[in-house]
């Protein structure tokens, strides 16, 4: 477990570089959005604002939580990891009885265009409740049965009642988030290892039972054996990539927009962002997140306790692991999970809960006194 004490002045504004990137992603990804969107919108709504203007809304609400959550003192969130946890699991299990299926994924709650995705708060509930989890258990993580088994256990109940929505994308970025909070808490490399095996086979026992992930593990293998079915979206995504070139077409100029890409505000925004900006508009965007990452890190390490490191460690992992599966999945890299881009992406939900743990994450800066 690495772990170092802050020595210097707490601050009081938390990490300006953090804040400074947030709002930069923030502003690019409303701009891109639009973008992306602009057709979508017209052809739908008759409005080319129309996702703009709301992730604007969400933008600002998103804000308002980050200032808001860099105020309470993270240690609170430890008193209120049980009950976290709880209404986590309550909300997923509620998402099966009543929920709305978008997509054909039982994964929201709400009425028409309004609603939220339980999922979302899941993996911010369950990130606080593992920090908790983790820090009492520092003194028995050698211990498999004892350190390794309660934490994971708890992860794999999660993951299993979002699977049943089905939602392959947040469970794979829960359980890259657990992974690397019990790398960080001590777990013993030999269990992370036959983790990986047991995983390896509970994702091949998933992909044989379902026809739709098999498809896309077939589209991931050869895309242009299947171009006009379930190899579809990510010819497109890699057309939009590699007609972007180094500099790309500008702003606004995306051809894969015209009801070529489906969806290119969401999980295939970046995409849009390789066609317009080409690939150094991409580079730019992917420094962006290793600044966030770094600075992230950076916090936690310096955190004044284990459950702030543990706690800074899971809400940077959080967010680094939806990048990695975002940008692998629009490159071709791995097979399709329907996961977004962090603060880019058209979405209320998710732009609110990662808003509200960066909050979280300031809170710690503050509190650690890392000199700039």
């Amino acid at each position: 477990m690495f772990q170092t004490r802050a020595t210097s002045t707490p601050r009081q504004a938390g990490d300006l570089a953090i804040v400074g990137v947030i709002l930069v992603l923030l502003s690019f990804g409303i701009t891109m959005v639009h973008s992306a969107s602009s057709v979508v919108s017209a052809t739908r709504f008759g409005d080319p604002f129309y996702f703009s203007k709301r992730q604007l809304i969400w933008a600002i609400i998103g804000v308002l939580c980050m200032f808001w959550f860099s105020r309470i003192d993270y240690h609170v969130w430890r008193k209120h990891a049980p009950k976290l946890a709880i209404a986590s699991f309550a909300m997923l299990v509620l998402v099966l009885i009543v929920g709305v299926n978008r997509g054909g994924s039982k994964a929201w709650l709400g009425i028409g265009s309004l609603g939220i995705q339980p999922s979302e708060f899941a993996k911010l509930g369950l990130v606080v409740f593992l920090a908790h989890l983790l820090a009492e258990s520092a003194d028995r993580m050698h211990s498999f049965w004892r350190g390794f088994v309660p934490p994971m256990g708890l992860a794999l109940v999660a993951v299993g009642l979002i699977m049943l929505e089905p939602d392959l994308g947040q469970s794979v970025v829960i359980m890259g988030t657990t992974i690397i909070m019990l790398f960080a808490a001590g777990t013993r490399m030999s269990h992370l290892g036959a983790l990986f095996g047991v995983g390896m086979l509970g994702f091949g026992g998933l992909v044989a039972v379902a026809p739709y992930r098999m498809d896309r593990i077939a589209a991931f293998i050869d895309p242009w054996k299947y171009p006009l079915g379930k190899g579809y979206q990510i010819i497109q995504s890699l057309y939009a990539l590699g007609s972007g070139g180094i500099l790309g077409l500008g702003l606004g100029n995306s051809r894969q927009k015209f009801l070529y890409l489906p969806e290119p505000q969401t999980d295939f925004i970046f995409s849009i962002i390789g066609e317009e900006l080409g690939l150094l508009g991409g580079i730019c965007v992917l420094l962006l997140f290793a600044v966030l990452v770094w600075r992230g890190i950076r916090t936690a390490i310096y955190a004044p306790d284990e459950f702030g490191t543990l706690l800074g460690v899971g809400i940077t992992g959080m967010i680094a692991v939806q990048v990695l599966i975002n940008i692998g999945v629009v490159t071709g890299s791995i097979p399709a999970t329907g996961i977004t881009l962090p603060f880019i992406s058209y979405g209320g939900s998710s732009l609110t809960l990662l808003l509200s743990g960066v909050g979280i994450l300031l809170n710690i800066s503050k509190q650690a006194g890392v000199v700039r």
